[in-house]
């Protein structure tokens, strides 16, 4: 055993920290005070909040690849994925927000103009797809700044929100979304309901719009024949999921918030699942359907901001 070795390997290790060192990596970015209201409009018990993350080509674009294999199967996700979404929310008169690459949007600008004319919510959701959380922050900000401005381009709405392509911060993010002026962000996961971000030990103004994977179809179905992802339950066992998930929100009087993906969801056997999820929210008396900037802004005035 080499203990010089170990010695040096540990000679920076987290546990060898101190309370200065580990106590600002951890309060850079906290989960501040809930913004969840005391009732919701008109005395909904219960807020539900869709979304659907448009990726489509940007997944392999993303890595340099060209494979027309891989993006074809992004493309599902415009060419039947997102028009069947549209049709279903249609039907059931229900509000979504997408969350869109601005590369995505140039390569369908027609569908982003057909999300908006059906009265849903486009949010930023990176340029191409990239890691934000990698990225130098001058780059950072200028490609989100740049997608903003390419999504209010094409569609004729500046975004009021963001979802980062990777569901994470770097060290930079919160002060470029701040920077522009957005009213939310929706990629982070220290609850259940909506509440405030705050930064430094200080508070930013920026709702956070809770993400998570159980409340996400990407880690159940998605597949990759040269990789590990395998889709790994039954449609009916994600509806169990997603159900007991609304159920505990309408319990609790909370958010109900889904992240799903149209080049998933969009097939046949899972577009099941989104009417099914619906019907049995529609069950219940009392749900406000709603787009993330709309609960936002509800959020922010029962609160004050």
């Amino acid at each position: 055993m080499n203990r010089a070795a170990d010695s040096h390997a540990d000679a920076d290790a987290p546990w060898t920290w101190p309370e200065e060192r580990w106590r600002p990596v951890v309060e850079k970015v906290r989960a501040g005070r809930s913004l969840k209201p005391a009732a919701w409009p008109e005395g909904a018990r219960c807020a539900v909040a869709l979304s659907f993350d448009s990726d489509h080509e940007t997944l392999t674009l993303r890595t340099g690849e060209g494979s027309p294999g891989r993006l074809s199967q992004g493309q599902y996700g415009a060419r039947a994925g997102v028009p069947r979404i549209l049709r279903l929310l249609d039907r059931y008169d229900v509000p979504a927000t997408f969350f869109v690459p601005a590369v995505i949007a140039m390569l369908h600008p027609d569908e982003q103009r057909a999300v908006i004319g059906d009265g849903h919510e486009i949010g930023i959701h990176s340029w191409i797809h990239e890691r934000n959380s990698t990225l130098p922050p001058a780059q950072e900000r200028e490609l989100q700044m740049r997608a903003a401005d390419k999504l209010e381009e094409i569609t004729g709405q500046r975004p009021v929100g963001v979802r980062t392509a990777s569901w994470n911060f770097s060290p930079h993010t919160l002060a470029i979304t701040r920077e522009m002026g957005l009213l939310y962000d929706s990629s982070l996961m220290a609850d259940d309901d909506p509440y405030e971000l705050v930064e430094d030990g200080e508070p930013t103004g920026i709702v956070e719009l809770p993400v998570e994977w159980i409340r996400d179809d990407y880690p159940y179905w998605s597949s990759d024949r040269f990789g590990v992802l395998r889709p790994t339950i039954s449609p009916s066992g994600v509806l169990e999921v997603f159900r007991s998930e609304f159920d505990g929100a309408y319990t609790e009087g909370g958010l109900f918030l889904l992240t799903m993906h149209p080049h998933v969801t969009g097939h046949r056997s899972r577009i099941q699942v989104l009417e099914e999820l619906i019907r049995h929210i529609r069950a219940h008396a009392g749900v406000w359907f709603a787009t993330h900037a709309e609960v936002v802004t509800y959020c922010r005035e029962q609160a004050g901001m």
